[in-house]
């Protein structure tokens, strides 16, 4: 502390320029978990960044209600070179959400944002554009929209937007196919909901997508994998000194009995790999698609006085056969995945899905040993984390939802 204490006065007494406090505090917080800390789920959030995270972890957040993306005008294929927005990398419209300000102000699909009140969004990632695009309820924002070689602006006024983690489906008219976006607040709730429609709808196979899941709330990953699971471990969370809790299921599911079938790939961590874990170790389900994340700490989110917050990494969470899904993820017990010469619409790996609850048989063989490797580390809690404090299993990414 007397190092950090020297710094700090030889930069205000002889820096040329005077320095701000708040700025050179906000520094010192970022240096201190980017070269301090070799963990990289710990880390300091903006006031902004952490706001708008924290909005999309309670499913709630003030914007106009748009689903947003980056396309690559020139090579659709190639996103990787999308790091900035450009004249060939754009921001699209996916779908404005029903019954929000942004189908009410008539966005559709496919408009391209040129700028945002006034400003080009050149230059700038599609996270920013989001932070920008969100704000206080009541207040108003500017999208100028090029749409089939019109250009115009639409004036939106923000509302609060509740994020739909669910959507769901009947198909062949006995397969419910239910999709998860994210382990929010409301998606318990919203998953066990969406669940039982489809059970009443006669289905009576179930296929779960946690594809493109990056996790959220610890609580809801238990609860969402207690509607597949009776009784039993649905993970263990270790910290320091040995101390460990178990999550058990909640016994008041829904689909105990009827085949399950769970969809994962590189963009499943945390809350989706509890729950895929779970599902498979208890022999509930079958795995099909590519590795998981592979991510097992557990984080407690906490704010600091200048309204940003810090993430630190508490503890380490394990499957119900103890393993550690870090740093290979789990492994699919089919192996299915998009390759080059197939067409965007078609989804290769819902096809493996559909045919092996058709045919167990099928593609059996195919996949890697579903076990994940045993890896007993475990590391402890920060000092002043509390039972208030929520305990996030994710990767920090903002919802494309503005």
């Amino acid at each position: 502390m007397r190092l950090s204490r020297s710094a700090y006065q030889r930069l205000k007494s002889e820096h040329v320029d005077e320095l701000d406090d708040d700025a050179l505090a906000e520094g010192a917080i970022q240096g201190m978990f980017e070269y301090g800390v070799a963990d990289p789920y710990s880390g300091y959030m903006a006031p902004e960044d952490y706001q708008n995270a924290l909005g999309d972890l309670s499913g709630k957040f003030s914007g106009i209600g748009a689903e947003m993306a980056v396309k690559n005008v020139e090579d659709p294929a190639d996103l990787a070179s999308c790091d900035k927005l450009s004249a060939t990398c754009v921001l699209v419209v996916v779908a404005p959400l029903a019954g929000t300000p942004a189908e009410a102000a008539g966005l559709q699909a496919g408009d391209i944002v040129r700028a945002v009140d006034g400003e080009s969004v050149e230059g700038s990632t599609i996270n920013d554009q989001i932070n920008k695009v969100r704000g206080e309820a009541g207040t108003d924002v500017t999208l100028t929209i090029d749409r089939e070689g019109e250009t115009f602006d639409v004036t939106i006024t923000r509302a609060e937007i509740t994020i739909q983690e669910v959507s769901t489906r009947l198909i062949d008219g006995h397969i419910g196919y239910i999709d998860l976006n994210g382990f929010s607040e409301a998606a318990a709730d919203q998953f066990a909901t969406g669940l039982a429609d489809l059970l009443d709808q006669g289905a009576d196979q179930i296929v779960l997508d946690l594809r493109e899941n990056p996790g959220g709330y610890i609580e809801a990953a238990q609860k969402i994998a207690s509607q597949f699971i009776e009784s039993g471990v649905i993970f263990t969370q270790e910290s320091s000194g040995g101390d460990m809790r178990t999550w058990e299921a909640t016994g008041d599911g829904v689909a105990f009995d009827e085949p399950l079938v769970v969809l994962i790939n590189g963009g499943s961590a945390s809350a989706s790999e509890i729950v895929a874990a779970a599902l498979d170790e208890t022999e509930r389900s079958t795995i099909i698609g590519e590795p998981s994340f592979g991510k097992n700490t557990v984080q407690v989110w906490s704010r600091l006085e200048n309204d940003g917050g810090v993430r630190i990494t508490v503890s380490r969470w394990f499957t119900p056969e103890h393993n550690s899904v870090a740093p290979d993820g789990i492994q699919p017990d089919v192996a299915a995945a998009r390759t080059e010469s197939d067409p965007p619409e078609r989804d290769v790996v819902l096809e493996a899905a559909l045919s092996y609850l058709a045919d167990p048989s099928v593609g059996s063989d195919d996949g890697a040993d579903p076990s994940p490797s045993a890896s007993p580390a475990a590391i402890g809690p920060a000092a002043g984390a509390t039972l208030e404090d929520p305990l996030v299993v994710g990767v920090v990414r903002l919802s494309p939802i503005c």
